[in-house]
């Protein structure tokens, strides 16, 4: 992947955007072993959009949860373009507390718009559904992390983002609002997107100065299996350190760094 460090905010939106980028499927073909894939919520049905399951990295036992907006056409509108419903959430949760009970860390692939704006997903609790993700991530007890991989959209990409270790690539980016939509309520004007995008400081750089993430993994001039790889040994290192934490300690630091956020 190509990149340029002057390259706009805007520019980086374009880039996470970009429907040749990969996205969390990509890192679990190439990432886990021996992945299994788990369906549903137990309430009402599965959600192609979200995609989890447990496997292996490095030989360490995890459960892993990703967004998936799919390749071809008919497999991008059965995932609705990677924008989770209530039932992806839900599902998500539903491993995440599985993985507490048999104490395996979670790793969660963030990249999605955000959560699907469809009245049925309204109708089956949208909001509360990310809600109750955040007040649950919070206290999960065993260690969660986060990749944002590419467009992390509001709380539809926040309620896989609660965790002890948040990791962005380079050209990813993570915001409560897409430009476009700040643009439109700001200036009421979407082309001003590009502005938009300065003042929201959503790309790695601005977050990882903020402290809203941890680590970012460099794209430029490396291939999608060079990051890959990199990204890989940075999830093995983070698990091994949190997992020699005690569960106090991972609660408290978890904890404190989300309240550090904005102060």
């Amino acid at each position: 992947m190509e990149n340029n460090k002057n390259i706009t905010a805007y520019e980086r939106v374009q880039a996470a955007r970009s429907g040749k980028r990969p996205m969390g499927g990509y890192y679990i073909d190439r990432m886990v072993d021996d992945f299994v894939e788990l369906h549903g919520d137990r309430r009402y049905g599965d959600d192609g959009a979200i995609v989890g399951g447990v496997g292996f990295i490095g030989g360490k036992p995890v459960t892993v949860i990703a967004m998936e907006r799919g390749d071809e056409i008919t497999d991008r509108m059965r995932r609705h373009f990677g924008c989770p419903s209530p039932e992806g959430y839900r599902k998500a949760l539903r491993l995440m507390k599985e993985a507490e009970k048999f104490n395996r860390p979670i790793v969660c692939f963030i990249g999605s718009s955000g959560a699907y704006p469809g009245i049925e997903a309204e109708e089956r609790g949208q909001g509360e559904a990310i809600a109750e993700n955040l007040f649950e991530m919070m206290g999960i007890k065993v260690p969660i992390i986060s990749v944002v991989v590419g467009e992390g959209g509001s709380g539809g990409a926040l309620a896989l983002g609660v965790g002890d270790t948040v990791i962005m690539l380079e050209n990813a980016v993570y915001s409560v609002i897409s430009p476009e939509g700040c643009a439109s309520i700001l200036w009421k004007d979407s082309a001003k997107a590009a502005d938009a995008a300065e003042v929201l400081k959503l790309t790695s750089r601005d977050l990882l100065g903020f402290g809203v993430i941890e680590k970012i993994i460099e794209e430029e001039n490396r291939s999608a299996a060079e990051i890959c790889s990199e990204l890989k040994k940075t999830i093995l290192a983070e698990l091994s350190e949190k997992c020699a934490m005690s569960e106090k300690e991972l609660l408290d630091k978890r904890y404190h760094k989300f309240r550090k956020i904005g102060a």
